[in-house]
């Protein structure tokens, strides 16, 4: 059996130490950090498969952290925090974080959670090779690509996956929750603005590629990525 190394972030000492108890229990191997330039040191040393990550912490704070690691990784991230406001929330989602987990918190939640995160990232791996090819667009999956007219795009990971899921769903509309769902892979409680700041950025860069598709607004229900003849 695989045994996955999670690389826990917070200045709370109790906190690093109750989760990496319940963790190790679990068949984890853990690594710890107190603050944000640390976890990011330890987390190129040691290459983990999960990373959870405060958001409070001295030096870098979480959100610098989760940047750091989205620069050059697709690791999983579960920002693990006092903060539950919306706005935190959809800042960690458009950032790059996978889960959200807001603190007091009830340590087999945490497990569960961290094992399924783990079991999703596992099914987008076994999702390789995956590409879309449409007129001036390809969108890859395996090397997480994204070329319009021929020109290599910097496109974040979660960008690339929401453009991906809608292109290979040719004329298939789909609400902002269940975007959310399907692409971030868990039920998102509040506002979903997070989908309207992907797609927009998203059109920033493929927008007037070609008139045999585009990227079009359902009102008032969602999007659809839609082909012509």
């Amino acid at each position: 059996m695989t045994q996955y190394k999670v690389l826990i972030v917070d200045d709370d000492e109790n906190i690093c130490n109750l989760l990496r108890l319940y963790l190790e229990k679990d068949g984890f191997e853990t690594v710890l950090a107190h603050d944000g330039n640390t976890a990011v040191r330890l987390f190129e040393e040691e290459q983990p498969d999960m990373v959870l990550l405060d958001i409070m912490l001295p030096g870098l704070d979480g959100w610098q952290v989760c940047r750091e690691i989205r620069k050059e990784s697709r690791c999983p991230i579960i920002m693990l925090t006092a903060k539950g406001e919306t706005f935190d929330k959809v800042l960690g989602l458009e950032l790059g974080a996978d889960d959200y987990i807001v603190k007091p918190f009830e340590t087999k939640e945490v497990i569960a959670r961290v094992r399924a995160v783990l079991r999703r990232s596992g099914a987008a791996e076994s999702a390789a090779h995956k590409e879309v090819r449409l007129d001036n667009l390809v969108i890859n999956l395996d090397n997480y690509e994204l070329r319009v007219k021929g020109e290599l795009i910097n496109t974040p990971p979660k960008e690339l996956e929401l453009l991906y899921h809608l292109a290979s769903n040719p004329n298939q509309m789909f609400s902002r929750d269940q975007l959310l769902d399907e692409v971030w892979g868990f039920d998102y409680c509040g506002e979903s603005r997070t989908i309207d700041v992907h797609i927009k950025r998203i059109r920033e860069k493929i927008d007037g590629a070609s008139d045999k598709w585009e990227l079009s607004t359902v009102w008032a229900r969602g999007y659809k990525f839609v082909t012509y003849e």
